[in-house]
């Protein structure tokens, strides 16, 4: 081969090399923003298809659904007290229940900063789980955070709508002595006791029927489902409802803190709440399986969402 064409070919070899690689640095390049560029907050009708898929599931008691639909992560509520991933794949199989049917409806998605959101809506059921008659109508609240390119259920929460001033919450049997939480050890951290300290502080305004402390400690958009399954949509509503006097409380307290980190800006607590007072006229000494939902505002941590459950414990 003389000098020239031993130059040509080299030279040609190096195109083609310098343009494999230009392309693939390109692929690169363009899966890079793509990651980057997807969207931090699903669409709602994407939320509502997937859980309306979980319904699908607990129906059909399909307990491998659960395995990819649940986060590592996930932290709920359920008959037995607070759930995690594995003692909820057990419950939400539902050996025990026989589901006829079931419909959502007035479904609202909200974004929870970065690569989480929150679904809420009103189910009704017609079933019986363990012999019982599962309620008819409850509001139910559901985060999902992404991993990677899906979105995974990360908290699950029932309140079965009642009549306030006609079925309020079972008294706490103080004979009972608490129980361990097995799913999540309450295991006092930084974390978990600068979360506590804001929910002491609502629970305490709240007491007291402090609207400008609770306005304060309570982000811009926030909602909130009661213990009677009392759905409020805005910051308005719910300082409404706390402020009012439907309940006079002499005491309150959090116990049993545990938080579940979801992002750097996001956590979500899960507690046992207790209120000791009256209520449309009614003595109540209420236990609650209580969580909240917060977002970091500058250095600060505000309440954006919450649901109370009934304990089914008998305060335990």
């Amino acid at each position: 081969m003389n000098k020239v064409s031993h130059l040509v070919l080299t030279a040609s070899a190096a195109l083609v090399y310098a343009a494999c690689a230009g392309n693939a640095l390109a692929d690169r390049a363009s899966a890079a923003k793509t990651a980057a560029t997807a969207p931090l907050s699903p669409p709602k009708l994407a939320l509502v298809t997937l859980e309306k898929r979980a319904r699908a599931a607990w129906k059909s008691r399909d307990a491998k659904f659960w395995d990819t639909y649940l986060s590592d992560r996930f932290v709920g509520w359920g008959s037995s007290g607070r759930l995690d991933k594995t003692s909820a794949t057990r419950e939400f199989t539902g050996a025990d229940c026989t589901i006829r049917s079931y419909a959502l409806s007035e479904e609202q998605m909200r974004p929870l900063g970065k690569g989480a959101a929150l679904l809420t809506y009103k189910i009704t059921v017609d079933g019986t789980c363990g012999g019982q008659q599962v309620p008819a109508n409850s509001w139910a609240a559901s985060v999902y955070v992404r991993d990677g390119d899906k979105w995974q259920g990360a908290f699950h929460a029932e309140a079965p709508v009642v009549d306030p001033k006609a079925a309020l919450p079972k008294p706490a049997d103080k004979k009972k002595t608490p129980q361990k939480d097995a799913a999540h050890p309450t295991v006092p951290d930084a974390s978990t006791d600068a979360l506590l300290a804001v929910e002491k502080t609502l629970w305490e305004a709240w007491r007291v029927h402090d609207g400008k402390e609770l306005a304060q400690l309570t982000a811009r958009d926030i909602s909130f489902i009661n213990i009677f399954g009392t759905y409020f949509a805005t910051k308005a509503d719910a300082l409404k409802d706390w402020t009012g006097t439907g309940c006079d409380v002499r005491s309150v307290s959090v116990t049993d803190a545990a938080r579940t980190r979801l992002s750097a800006t996001t956590g979500i607590l899960t507690f046992k709440g207790t209120a000791d007072g009256t209520c449309y006229g009614q003595e109540v000494n209420s236990v609650i399986w209580g969580t909240s939902v917060y977002v970091k505002d500058g250095n600060a941590w505000k309440w954006t969402f919450g649901i109370n459950v009934p304990s089914r414990d008998g305060g335990n």
